[in-house]
C-alpha cells in the first residue's frame, strides 16, 4: 500500500492490547501491530495507548513495532476476577482517565478497541470531545449473553453522540445508524496469492487432517474438540493438529500423550507457521461458547481449510451449513462428533466447491478492504 500523506492529523489508538519493551524495542500483539502498520499508510503518525505486558516477553504472537511514526504510551496492566483484582482496576482508573484525556486533546481521529476499561473511559470522555471523530471497534459478540461490564459498555456505545461510529461483528436488525457491520482484517495480498495457489492444488484424498487454532481455554472449546477426535480416532483415518497455549495447556498435554502421532500439539506459533498448518489441514474445528468473528475462521477459509464451528454471534452469516462449512448446533460433544463424521465422508467435488466459495468470501477480510472502509465509511477521509 502506498502511504497517503494528505492527512496531517494523528490517529490515537486506545486499547487494552499488550505491549512490552525489550532492549529498547517495543513489541505488541501481532494482529494489532499489523493494523497499526496499515493505519500508517493513511495517517502520518499514531499514538498508541496500550497495557504494559512484560509477562508476554518471548511470546511468538508479539511482533516488533519498528515504525518510528508510532509512539507508544503504556498503562499499567489491570484485570482479573478476584476482589483484589477489581479493587486494583478501580485504583488505576484516575491514571488511565488522565492519560487518555490528555491525549484526546491532541488528536482529531480516535480508534478505540472495546470492550475494555480504557474503552469505557474513552466512551465517557467522548461526550466532552464533540469535535473529535471516534471509532469504537467492539470485538466480542454484539448480541449474545455477556458479563455485566460488557453489557454496560454495549449500552453506552449504543447511546454515544453522532461523532462516534461503532463497528460490530455481523449485521443486526434494530441497530442505530452509527453502528456498522465490519469485517476485521487478517489477510494481505501475499496471503491471497498464496491462498489461491493452495486452494487450486489442495486434495481431500487420503488422511483427513483437522486443526484447532486458538487459546487453550474452556470458551474456545479445545478440550471438547480433542475429546471428540479421541472418540473417533480408532475408526477414522485422521490427524488433529492443535496450535495455541493457555490455562488448559497441562490438561491438553496429558490427554494427547496416548494419542500420538494422530494428535499433535505445537504450542504458540508465529503467523507464517500457523498459515502452514491451514495449508496442510482440511478442516478447522472451533466449538466456541462465544465469539465475535474469530480471525482464525477467515484465515482458514483463505487457505482451503473448511470451518467446523459453533453457531454463535454472526458466524452463521458467513458459514452456511453444508454449503461452505459445518455448524455445530447444538454445541455438544455428540453433535461435534456427528459433524466430524459427516465432514470425513465429503466427496472431492463437494470439498473443492466449498474451499473455492470460502476463498472468495475471504476477500472481505483483507487489509485492503479494511483500510478502504476505514477511510470511506468510518472516518470519511479522502
Amino acid at each position: 500500500m502506498q502511504r497517503n500523506l494528505s492527512i496531517d492529523n494523528e490517529l490515537l489508538v486506545i486499547s487494552d492490547t499488550g505491549v512490552y519493551v525489550e532492549h529498547g524495542i517495543a513489541y505488541g500483539f501481532g494482529p494489532v501491530v499489523k493494523e497499526i502498520e496499515v493505519f500508517l499508510t493513511v495517517f502520518n503518525t499514531i499514538t498508541w495507548i496500550a497495557f504494559n505486558r512484560s509477562d508476554q516477553m518471548n511470546n511468538p504472537s508479539y511482533l516488533p513495532i519498528t515504525n518510528k511514526n508510532c509512539n507508544i504510551i503504556t498503562l499499567p496492566n489491570v484485570g482479573g476476577d478476584s476482589l483484589r483484582d477489581k479493587f486494583n482496576i478501580v485504583k488505576k482508573y484516575p491514571l488511565m482517565w488522565r492519560t487518555i484525556n490528555e491525549n484526546l486533546g491532541k488528536n482529531t481521529f480516535v480508534h478505540v478497541r472495546a470492550p475494555s476499561n480504557p474503552a469505557f473511559i474513552t466512551a465517557l470522555l467522548s461526550f466532552n470531545h464533540s469535535k473529535k471523530k471516534f471509532w469504537f471497534k467492539y470485538a466480542g459478540s454484539w448480541i449474545d449473553k455477556a458479563p455485566f461490564f460488557y453489557r454496560v459498555q454495549r449500552f453506552l456505545l449504543k447511546n454515544l453522540k453522532n461523532n462516534c461510529t461503532i463497528t460490530v461483528n455481523g449485521a443486526w436488525q434494530n441497530k442505530s445508524d452509527h453502528i456498522l457491520a465490519f469485517e476485521n482484517p487478517c489477510l494481505f495480498l501475499s496471503d491471497r496469492k498464496k491462498g489461491k495457489e493452495v486452494v487450486l492444488d489442495k486434495s481431500i484424498s487420503g488422511i483427513k487432517k483437522y486443526c484447532f487454532i486458538g487459546g487453550l481455554n474452556t470458551n474456545k472449546g479445545v478440550l471438547k474438540a480433542l475429546k471428540a477426535i479421541k472418540g473417533l480416532a480408532n475408526n477414522l483415518n485422521i490427524e488433529f493438529h492443535i496450535v495455541g497455549t493457555g490455562p488448559l495447556k497441562g490438561v491438553i498435554e496429558s490427554e494427547i500423550s496416548s494419542l500420538k502421532p494422530k494428535v499433535i500439539w505445537y504450542g504458540a506459533l508465529p503467523k507464517k507457521q500457523v498459515h502452514t498448518i491451514y495449508e496442510n489441514c482440511h478442516f478447522l474445528i472451533l466449538p466456541s461458547k462465544s465469539e465475535g468473528f474469530p480471525k482464525v475462521v477467515s484465515e482458514a477459509m483463505n487457505f482451503g481449510c473448511i470451518p467446523i464451528v459453533s453457531k454463535v454471534s454472526c458466524i452463521d452469516q458467513y458459514i452456511k451449513n453444508d454449503i461452505n462449512g459445518y455448524l455445530i448446533e447444538p454445541n455438544s460433544m455428540e453433535e461435534l462428533q456427528k459433524v466430524i463424521k459427516k465432514s470425513y465422508r465429503i466427496s472431492c467435488e463437494a470439498y473443492n466447491s466449498m474451499i473455492l466459495k470460502n476463498y472468495n468470501i475471504a476477500e472481505l477480510f483483507t487489509y485492503s478492504n479494511y483500510i478502504k472502509r476505514v477511510k470511506n465509511d468510518i472516518f470519511k477521509i479522502s
